[in-house]
């Protein structure tokens, strides 16, 4: 679009189904990359993309004219598909259901940037749970706790 302008900075954070700690250190950085060039695909710009055996981050630049609900159901539908076809796992693999979403200004990317790549670093500390409520609760974003976890059955 001529004449428009936009700089928006998006965090988005999925699960591995039923939070089940599989992705693996021997493809977890293929599987990184491959998420990275899905986002591409939709036209945004991955600035990093990281996670640990149980969930992923993604930081981006989002389009204007992409639904970030698309960019995400693409990307998830394709990387698990990447999985399922290289026969990584003896099992099928699937995301859980949805994903959290961040916006950020400008002044926050450099911060943002750093605690993504320092993921494993950081979940010595603390779990995936108070990583993901915390940020909920930073961002004052309502929820039940009932619906946005599935524990493994």
């Amino acid at each position: 679009m001529a004449n428009s302008y936009h700089q928006i900075y998006i965090q988005t954070v999925f699960v591995v189904k039923y939070r089940d700690g599989i992705i693996g250190r021997s493809w977890k950085a293929e599987l990184l990359r491959v998420i990275a060039n899905l986002i591409e695909e939709k036209g945004c710009k991955s600035i990093i993309v990281n996670g640990v055996e149980d969930h992923v981050h993604c930081f981006f630049h989002l389009i204007p004219s992409v639904a970030l609900s698309d960019v995400m159901q693409s990307t998830k539908a394709k990387s698990s598909k990447w999985i399922n076809e290289e026969g990584i796992l003896k099992h099928r693999f699937e995301w859980q259901p949805g994903f959290g979403a961040f916006s950020y200004s400008q002044s926050s990317v450099e911060k943002v940037f750093r605690y993504i790549r320092n993921q494993e670093n950081h979940h010595l500390r603390q779990s995936f749970h108070d990583e993901y409520i915390g940020m909920l609760q930073k961002f004052a974003v309502e929820y039940d706790e009932r619906y946005i976890f599935q524990e493994l059955l």
